[in-house]
């Protein structure tokens, strides 16, 4: 009876690392180590046809759905939506125009409101992955962003290349083609650096501070507005190292006993994104330069596809950029223990200032990896950041 149990467990345990040994196998694939990290070809709209955002709760005509090229050829499905404050005071010629995807979204009357108000301020919004504009807690999300001062806020959201009506494949050099989206704002559209907030969550984090450090590097340097990061990830070998699919089933944690296998199987992540090294360069820059700079990191602590320690370690390296020497993380939390704001509940907030940046972290009892989006605090975040520009 023994002898049969033992048999059935050790053919049980040969098939779960068989399994698992497979996975390991096909994960180090381009293709499939693609799809596992972007997930892009999970729609997650449900049958809903993103060239008509009513679907997705908007007004008539609030969103304007249009491609925006890439210098090499590939097209970025986006949406520019409007704020409901304005929207009221052009309801009824916005209401007039034909809906739909649009070939000419110069011609669009909520262009020309973004274009031709002086006072506009746009957030640029960075999703994370899987699924597309649409999906999700991402419309909440936009209106949230907004909320603050829906008279002026704009936001523009796309789809990374290769992610729903978006053209081409993903990969840490595609999506940086989100510099077209950048480009589009400034050039197209007129918006200033400075009435822009480039705004992150998840894995759009990597490419917020993507985007973000390359223009600051610049000659002469450009600074947004404000740069806010929802759920970072320090980078992606850090991600997988700790990351349970459903939260449960770990992916290469298993791996850590055997450390030459674990050191391998991280050498075979093809996209790095390395945030860490390049939320310290963004910062280095803007201190070098003496420009003005605001970046905000949000985290929930039951965030368990990224867990929080990801922004706490983000924000030290952002933190440490600044000091000249350096400050160890175990000094910078010894600072954090006697200068954090503590909001019961609501969680904490630590702001570390300089002459001229302010890096601020708010660590949140609750919220998840997506719920969050939706939460006052982003509102919050996106208005402390438009109101000290407007303040300079």
């Amino acid at each position: 009876m023994v002898t049969t149990i033992l048999k059935y467990v050790s053919i049980s345990a040969a098939v779960v690392i068989g399994l698992y040994a497979t996975l390991l196998g096909l994960l180090s694939t381009p293709f499939c180590q693609s799809h596992a990290v972007y997930l892009h070809g999970i729609q997650m709209t449900w049958f809903k046809d993103l060239n008509v955002p009513e679907l997705f709760g908007f007004l008539r005509n609030q969103v304007s759905p249009f491609n925006i090229p890439t210098s090499d050829g590939e097209a970025l499905y986006a949406w520019h939506i409007i704020p409901v404050g304005l929207y009221r005071k052009h309801e009824e010629a916005l209401i007039a125009e034909l809906s739909g995807f649009i070939l000419d979204i110069t011609s669009r009357l909520s262009f020309k409101l973004l274009r031709d108000d002086p006072e506009a301020r746009l957030v640029i919004h960075f999703h994370g992955a899987g699924g597309t504009v649409g999906s999700g807690y991402r419309t909440p999300n936009y209106r949230a962003l907004s909320e603050g001062h829906p008279d002026k806020i704009h936001v523009l959201t796309f789809d990374y290349r290769g992610f729903g009506r978006s053209t081409g494949t993903p990969s840490e050099q595609g999506l940086l083609d989100a510099l077209a989206v950048v480009e589009w704002a400034t050039h197209v559209a007129g918006i200033p650096p400075n009435r822009i907030i480039v705004f992150g969550q998840s894995m759009g984090t990597a490419v917020t501070l993507a985007i973000s450090e390359h223009f600051a590097l610049q000659l002469p340097p450009i600074v947004f507005a404000g740069t806010v990061l929802i759920a970072p990830l320090v980078d992606s070998a850090t991600l997988v190292s700790t990351y349970k699919i459903a939260g449960t089933i770990p992916l290469l944690s298993p791996l850590a006993r055997f450390p030459t296998a674990f050191a391998y199987m991280r050498t075979l992540i093809r996209d790095k994104w390395l945030s860490k090294d390049r939320i310290a360069g963004y910062i280095r820059a803007n201190e070098g330069n003496g420009k003005q700079y605001r970046l905000t990191l949000i985290h929930a602590e039951d965030d368990w596809d990224i867990p929080f320690h990801h922004s706490q370690i983000l924000f030290w390296h952002a933190v440490n950029a600044t000091v000249s020497g350096g400050i160890s993380y175990e000094d910078l939390e010894d600072k954090k223990c006697k200068t954090k704001v503590d909001l019961g509940a609501a969680g904490s907030v630590m702001e570390w200032r300089t002459e001229v940046g302010v890096i601020r972290e708010e660590i949140l009892q609750t919220g998840l990896h997506d719920v969050i989006m939706a939460y006052p605090v982003i509102t919050m975040a996106v208005m402390r950041m438009f109101d000290s520009e407007e303040g300079l």
